[in-house]
């Protein structure tokens, strides 16, 4: 379901960024999301601090695309 909104909300809003979140520990779900520059993925359960990394990892990464 989020890839697919992910995927349908690109178009309106190419810069968007996503953090996909999933307890599930089939590596083929990682695979089938097909990260890009503005996306990425946190394992369920995670920590605060780890969410808080995690999101702060996205955000440099958008801004140091932006930024050459």
């Amino acid at each position: 379901l989020g890839p697919q909104l992910a995927e349908q909300l690109k178009p309106t809003r190419p810069s968007m960024r996503v953090l996909f979140v999933s307890g599930y520990t089939d590596p083929k779900i990682l695979a089938d999301l097909h990260l890009e520059d503005r996306m990425a993925f946190l394992q369920k359960p995670f920590t605060r601090d780890a969410l808080q990394l995690k999101i702060r990892d996205l955000l440099m990464k958008e801004s140091a695309a932006s930024h050459p």
